[in-house]
């Protein structure tokens, strides 16, 4: 049993007919309904009130999400910490390595950009030596160790 104080009202034991919501509302359970201090709603209206408030906010995020301006990005898959890059015209595959933040102890032994489904393999040693490869926009570069 638990002893309650809620709204200033005196303490009560409420026992097995209510509880205290874990958002200190009184709740209390009646004859096949909740009742909180706003009022006594059955389980099947509380769940209903609970299932259009989940889809009316799965319709808000959706709204938000279309409004977001779509900017082309560069996936880059492996040790990174920032997978995302968003792509522009001048990003090489250096620059997208650094802006992922690459994270491997040691230099990636394969490079992969997959293109339009195309796997193209780039040597590290290439881009070691100074040789960049340009990226476009939706690519993925695949870093392995």
């Amino acid at each position: 049993m638990r002893r309650v104080r809620a709204l200033g009202l005196q303490e009560r034991t409420l026992g097995h007919v209510g509880r205290v919501s874990s958002r200190g509302a009184l709740v209390v359970f009646c004859a096949g309904c909740l009742c909180a201090l706003s009022g006594c709603v059955s389980k099947s209206e509380a769940e209903a009130k609970a299932r259009t408030a989940y889809l009316q906010g799965q319709r808000e995020a959706e709204l938000r999400m279309q409004q977001q301006p779509r900017v082309p990005t560069v996936t880059v898959v492996g040790n990174v910490s920032n997978p995302a890059i968003p792509w522009t015209e001048d990003l090489t595959l250096v620059k997208a390595i650094v802006a992922a933040g690459y994270r491997g102890k040691t230099d990636p032994t394969q490079i992969v950009i997959v293109r339009n489904g195309q796997g193209i393999q780039v040597d590290p040693k290439t881009l070691l030596a100074g040789e960049d490869v340009p990226l476009q926009a939706n690519d993925v570069v695949a870093l392995k160790q």
